[in-house]
């Protein structure tokens, strides 16, 4: 059976053979299920899995999702992974009524490539827990509805769960997806394990979920401006950070995109990772340099002063806790112009932050067999994390929370992060409050997002030239206000071909306000109508569009 009618059928009539997880991918945490799932509900999530099958299958899916279950933590049905190879094909290549339906097939690929995302048999593209669906069931039945949708049809898609076609207009959404409608004020971490191991929610991230994930290119630019503004905030250079060092922690789906992000920005990084499979995928995709990466504290700030004193764009990386190299830095007296986090502290009863003195593995088996214990482990490193970022900052570095919920957990943990009594203000503030706010957001800035669905690089590299044109002739007349905004942009895009490689999809993001997502689209349209481009663009964009970053 070929890609296509593969694609077509669905779920399978018959049962296709038992499979497990893959050895060569990187898989997704145990999920612990004790003191989540009672009996009566461990046997509903059996349940609500088996929806997906015809009752002749249910004893013998029963028997192995039940194994899955308590084993993984959740219901994946390795089973239904499909035959064929994972990744965004062009756009001809899909089997679809309408082009809109084969773009979001495209855009549905590329979330789940082995190359994009972080654990593809688990169908979590970043974050730890930033899902595309919940289970294979549901991709495949989603990639049959679009293959199956007319442009008078809409699907509607809940948690992964393709809840059916239904009759709409030409005009109307293709699709509309909707991810863990859990209200954080009347429910808990524990609420959302419970209905995440029932099936029945998922987190999608801000581009998991809504299938708009380009890689780390996304999280690469936002990163770069955010850099560029905070330096130009504190009076650290108006064009780049040449001579200053930014700090952080994390080589992930999302946080990877740092290592790219502080050497373009012309200063050093330092970026922090305790996880052998991040780092190892931070080199596979060119983002970091093996020569780059230390164990040494002592040889890596050596090469930090070096950076800095030569006005060198570098990325160093700490293969360690960022906890040590917060506090080491406090003990030799280094100066840190600007320092944030990207631990995945969302995620942080299961191992999106490390405790000190356990490599990554070791705080895997300890969540698993003490969880009391990993929490506790984790709450002693938080306040040891806040008491080496304060007395740096006492010494002028810059932080900034980065949105990952770090001041939140550090606060609960009994951080020494309030700046009152009343624990209703922090010390630090949000990257959104402090920086791209008043900078980027108030001016209507933000992402603009593509994909170039021939899959061709050429048409990448035409649609960047587009852009940057585009850029070029509103800088001619623009307010001096949005002046450095144009011009970071501008850079961004003439850059990328030299900077950024590409994962996954053919596909580009720039910040954009109105004015400029007009004229670039129209110009866009053009190129497709005389032929410039060679197939359709996908536009989109994410959380940052203005709005801010509400993830419900």
């Amino acid at each position: 059976m070929n890609f296509q009618d593969e694609i077509r059928r669905g779920i399978p009539a018959d049962l296709p053979s038992p499979k497990g997880p893959g050895l060569n991918v990187p898989h997704a945490p145990v999920r612990v299920l004790k003191g989540v799932l009672n009996q009566d509900e461990r046997k509903l999530a059996i349940e609500n899995a088996l929806r997906y099958f015809p009752s002749k299958d249910h004893k013998i899916l029963a028997q192995e999702f039940t194994k899955e279950l308590e084993t993984y933590g959740r219901i994946y049905m390795y089973r239904y992974m499909p035959s064929y190879e994972i990744y965004a094909r062009p756009i001809q290549d899909y089997p679809a009524k309408t082009p809109q339906a084969a773009a979001i097939m495209l855009m549905i690929q590329n979330n789940l490539d082995p190359k994009v995302a972080k654990y593809p048999e688990e169908l979590i593209t970043y974050g730890g827990n930033g899902a595309v669906f919940q289970n294979w069931a549901q991709y495949l039945l989603t990639m049959q509805y679009l293959s199956e949708m007319t442009e008078e049809q809409t699907l509607a898609i809940y948690s992964g769960h393709p809840m059916g076609l239904f009759p709409s207009h030409k005009d109307a959404p293709r699709v509309v997806v909707t991810n863990g409608m859990m209200i954080p004020n009347h429910s808990s971490k524990d609420d959302w394990n419970k209905y995440n191991a029932l099936g029945v929610t998922q987190y999608g991230q801000m581009t998991a979920g809504s299938y708009m994930y380009i890689g780390p290119q996304g999280i690469v630019h936002g990163t770069t401006i955010t850099l560029l503004n905070a330096g130009r905030m504190k009076g650290h250079g108006m064009v780049n950070l040449a001579g200053k060092v930014f700090v952080t922690s994390g080589l992930g789906g999302m946080s990877g995109a740092q290592s790219l992000a502080a050497s373009m920005t012309g200063g050093g990084g330092v970026i922090a990772e305790v996880d052998d499979d991040a780092i190892e995928q931070r080199l596979a995709d060119g983002y970091v340099l093996k020569e780059n990466i230390y164990t040494d504290l002592k040889e890596l700030t050596l090469k930090i002063i070096e950076a800095k004193e030569s006005q060198k764009a570098i990325t160093l990386i700490y293969h360690g806790n960022i906890v040590d190299l917060w506090e080491y830095f406090v003990q030799v007296g280094l100066q840190v112009e600007l320092g944030s986090d990207q631990t995945s502290l969302h995620n942080i009863d299961d191992c999106g932050y490390i405790p000190c003195g356990y490599k990554f593995k070791e705080a895997k088996a300890l969540m698993n067999s003490d969880k009391p214990k990993f929490m506790a482990e984790i709450k002693k490193t938080l306040r040891r994390h806040v008491d080496a970022i304060n007395s740096l900052c006492s010494n002028g570095m810059y932080f900034w929370d980065y949105g990952n919920a770090f001041l939140k957990e550090a606060g609960d943990a009994g951080a020494n992060v309030w700046a009152d009594e009343a624990k209703t203000k922090y010390i630090y503030p949000s990257y959104v409050q402090d920086i791209m706010g008043p900078l980027c957001f108030d001016y209507g800035f933000g992402p603009f997002r593509w994909v170039c669905t021939s899959g061709s690089e050429e048409d990448l590299w035409t649609t960047d030239a587009i852009a940057a044109e585009c850029l070029e002739k509103m800088m001619l007349d623009a307010p001096k206000e949005i002046q450095p905004q144009l011009k970071d942009n501008l850079n961004w895009v003439r850059d990328a071909r030299k900077n950024l490689p590409i994962v996954g999809s053919k596909s580009r993001i720039l910040y954009a306000d109105a004015q400029g997502r007009i004229a670039i689209a129209s110009a866009f349209n053009k190129a497709i109508k005389e032929g410039k481009i060679n197939g359709s663009v996908v536009l989109g964009r994410d959380h940052h569009d203005v709005s801010g970053t509400d993830s419900p």
